[in-house]
């Protein structure tokens, strides 16, 4: 049996690998094994590696790579060395990482540095910030690209990769977004004390290339949703540069019956607090993608989306300037408006799609030693 070994660095990726998890773990041709660390190590984000073991996964390894405030840099160092001496110990066959973290270059560099196969999954997209660079990085390390929609596949041809080397396989994340295995929003409600029949949710992150301008910002924006009075959902940010200065400007929701804030929350249930809310705001990717699966109206603030969407094409999206104040106001007074479904990226069964790829006995003769293939013009 081939050794599959599956990084996870964040409540978010692990949302976008479980289903392909669960694949590896119940075929008889595959062992799988998973590397744990980033913010699922922290308590301060909930702790969030104990998800994995709730859902029945074994040969967990975990590794904390970073404290509290760690630069990205020597973070990234410490998930090198951490990853490099369990592989070193595993021998795995193909390492498979999600989207554009830290954690994911260093599984990257990991396993092209070893001349073991990495399986890059949602290449070829546009992040936006520090995160931009780190995706297409990911993508000149990595072997197969297993990606959601045929935009991205052209991205990574135009950077040198072999169309062979590229599968489109949708977004997993939408396997479970249209599966019925979603808890009802009464037990959601229920297991996170929410008594709103109305709310949104805020998912506000750091953006990294102007990390300066961040308290400015987050104060611009939590002064204004405090002025509409209605409910709100909020869940802490990624652990990236900056995050404290959010957190500790979430301090003014407290004793607000307006606001419910957690560290962290179980994947299933966020999407079904999604699916009923009355909109998101914020400037997390959930708001590009997730929200137009569902129908549901975003509120997309400043930069850290730049690019990632057309408005004229996802119209359920509204684009705010990082200054909010009357333009988000506004936004949000007629965010009713924006209730639209968009589906490009999937049709819930890339599960099946990606092992069915693992299967293809012609992936495993791809070379290690990677070509860089030039485009006509």
């Amino acid at each position: 049996m081939k050794k599959i070994l599956f990084l996870t660095g964040t409540r978010a990726d692990y949302g976008k690998l479980k289903s392909l998890m669960k694949q590896v773990d119940k075929s008889q041709k595959f062992e799988l094994h998973i590397f744990v660390t980033g913010m699922h190590m922290l308590s301060k984000y909930g702790s969030t590696w104990k998800e994995l073991v709730k859902d029945g996964f074994n040969n967990i390894y975990s590794f904390i790579n970073q404290k509290e405030n760690s630069y990205m840099d020597i973070t990234l160092s410490n998930t090198i060395l951490g990853l490099s001496n369990f592989v070193d110990e595993l021998k795995p066959d193909m390492i498979i990482i999600h989207g554009d973290r830290l954690e994911a270059l260093a599984g990257a560099i990991v396993g092209s540095f070893n001349n073991i196969r990495v399986v890059h999954i949602e290449g070829g997209e546009i992040s936006g910030t520090i995160d931009e660079s780190i995706r297409h990085s990911i993508t000149k390390l990595s072997h197969l690209h297993l990606v959601s929609n045929e935009e991205a596949k052209k991205r990574i041809i135009q950077l040198g990769e072999p169309e062979e080397s590229i599968f489109i396989i949708g977004s997993p994340d939408i396997d479970i977004m249209v599966s019925d295995r979603l808890p009802t929003i009464d037990k959601v409600k229920k297991q996170y004390d929410i008594a709103y029949e109305n709310y949104g949710i805020i998912l506000y992150h750091s953006v990294t290339t102007e990390v300066e301008k961040l308290p400015e910002h987050i104060n611009n924006f939590v002064e204004t949703v405090i002025q509409t009075k209605k409910n709100y959902i909020v869940i802490y940010p990624n652990n990236d540069h900056g995050s404290n200065i959010i957190i500790n400007e979430y301090k003014r929701f407290h004793g607000n019956k307006n606001f419910k804030v957690f560290p962290s929350m179980r994947f299933e249930y966020f999407l079904t607090l999604l699916k009923h809310c009355d909109f998101l705001i914020g400037n997390s990717s959930a708001g590009v993608r997730e929200t137009g699966v569902y129908g549901i109206p975003s509120i997309d603030i400043g930069n850290r989306q730049k690019g990632r969407y057309d408005t004229s094409i996802q119209t359920n999206i509204i684009h705010v300037d990082n200054n909010c104040g009357t333009d988000l106001l506004h936004a949000i007074e007629r965010v009713e408006q924006h209730k639209v479904i968009h589906k490009n990226f999937g049709d819930g069964k890339s599960d099946e799609k990606f092992i069915k790829v693992l299967e293809n006995s012609e992936i495993w003769k791809i070379d290690v030693q990677k070509n860089f293939i030039d485009i006509e013009f």
